[in-house]
């Protein structure tokens, strides 16, 4: 039993709403009860509650749309479905659209207060998890990530555990997925933080220069070498060194890699003294280092000697839920910098983005993006502006796309697709007026030309609390 539970009651008959409110606050809740749909929405519109209890058949709005509204208004809060005997199959097709259960008429206390104590056990984990990832972007400095899909989460997860250690670090995933951004993060997040961070591209140099890159050389041991160069070994000296594509060194470089990570120490190109280093050796590769190893392209012991720590970047099309977040968050980045007023992505714009692989991920979608919005001549996003590199076969395939089958999915699939569009773009707005007015709502709203309940409701659909930013 939680005592500080509120729980909305919502029914248009009056015995059934009561008896709800008699058995609920008998178990120790606060219980709120209202007699339409319309009336809840405005009381959610104002008040927070931890469950929400509402008939399925009502007159007005249904308890179907309720359902709709909450999840825009307050979508971490469960909702139980009450339903008749004859309509057991649409509160199941309730569930299906975010639903947490649902309670057939007639039923005994017990079971109600055993639906709502289950529902509770559902926000408490809905609530640790939306305070882990604050506590991640707060106390970690994820700020360079964007997204909270379960793959992102696992992982920030994974630097955490990694990062206060000296172990060595291996980065896989697809280019574009942000790998150096994880490299970044687990020397942030380390002991070695305030020391030097070096990144080297392992395609960009031939052998040769990699291998002076890496570890220095003395004055004439080669042609063109007309003093002598600290390796960058020793220039990270104290902090963190990461070889990205390390993939692509060669097997002569590989050897001398590997001894340089047994021994701890580096002998300069034509130098003889070995120089004691103290770094810490992050790698990443888009390529799969085992299937290398069994084609003999890469060596078996540096293999092992990197993978102490694996660390998996999904692809964007793994991410899910990822891609509005995205878009939202690149589309006021530049049209921010270019000064121009985008409020959104077109409905076809934004179903074109959600079909698209992304074979080039995070980065491909950010140029995308940035084309755009130069691209764009009004303030809306449409299709053409993403100029999208599409195979034939997905030509063929978005060419076909989704056709509605009655007026209803029709209606349904409009705004849907509106939602998404709009989303970014009223979550950066929302935001930029708070800001604007130190977190006042009042005003913020004031300075908008909205008003309160409405400006209100807009935070919650967002999911943005005022009084977490108040009190950081």
């Amino acid at each position: 039993m939680n005592e500080q539970a509120r729980i909305l009651v919502v029914d248009d008959e009056g015995v059934i709403r009561e008896g709800i409110r008699r058995i609920l606050e008998n178990s120790g809740y606060e219980v709120d009860v209202t007699s339409s749909g319309n009336l809840a929405i405005e009381k959610l519109q104002e008040e927070d509650f931890d469950v929400v209890i509402t008939d399925l058949k009502m007159p007005g709005m249904s308890g179907m749309e309720v359902l709709k509204a909450i999840r825009i208004l307050q979508p971490d809060v469960p909702v139980i479905i009450i339903t008749g005997y004859s309509t057991v199959d649409t509160a199941v097709e309730a569930m299906k659209n975010g639903a947490f259960d649902y309670q057939s008429k007639p039923f005994t206390p017990d079971q109600i207060v055993g639906k709502v104590e289950k529902a509770l056990e559902q926000r408490a984990v809905l609530l640790e998890n939306f305070y882990l990832k604050k506590e991640l972007r707060d106390r970690h400095g994820f700020d360079d990530f964007v997204g909270d899909s379960k793959a992102m989460q696992k992982v920030y997860r994974r630097i955490i555990q990694v990062a206060p250690t000296d172990s060595t670090v291996l980065i896989t995933g697809e280019s574009g997925t942000g790998k150096e951004l994880v490299a970044r993060a687990v020397h942030r997040n380390s002991p070695r933080k305030d020391q030097p961070f070096v990144a080297v591209d392992c395609t960009s140099l031939a052998e040769s220069l990699l291998e002076s890159e890496l570890f220095g050389h003395v004055k004439g041991s080669f042609t063109g070498a007309m003093q002598t160069k600290t390796g960058l070994f020793k220039v990270a000296d104290g902090g963190t060194l990461f070889l990205d594509e390390v993939s692509n060194i060669s097997l002569t470089t590989q050897a001398k890699l590997l001894r340089v990570l047994q021994e701890r120490e580096v002998v300069p190109i034509g130098g003889t003294k070995p120089e004691p280093i103290d770094i810490r050796l992050i790698a990443a590769t888009n390529r799969g280092l085992k299937e290398l190893v069994a084609e003999g392209k890469f060596r078996e012991d540096l293999f092992f000697r990197l993978n102490i720590i694996p660390i998996d970047m999904p692809p964007l099309r793994d991410r899910q839920g990822d891609l509005p977040t995205l878009v939202g968050y690149f589309l006021q980045k530049f049209a921010s910098e270019m000064g121009k007023e985008i409020r959104g992505l077109s409905p076809g714009a934004m179903a074109l983005l959600e079909r698209y692989s992304f074979p080039g991920n995070v980065r491909e979608l950010e140029n995308i993006i940035e084309r755009a919005v130069v691209l764009a001549a009004g303030d809306l996003i449409e299709d053409d502006d993403l100029e999208l590199q599409l195979s034939a076969a997905e030509e063929q395939e978005m060419g076909e796309g989704y056709v509605p089958l009655t007026a209803d999915e029709l209606k349904e699939a409009k705004r849907h697709l509106r939602e998404q569009a709009v989303a970014p773009v009223e979550r950066a707005f929302v935001l930029n007026a708070l800001k604007r007015n130190e977190w006042n709502v009042t005003k913020a709203a004031e300075e908008v030309g909205m008003l309160r309940p409405n400006f209100q409701a807009m935070l919650k659909k967002q999911g943005i609390s005022v009084r977490e930013h108040m009190t950081n």
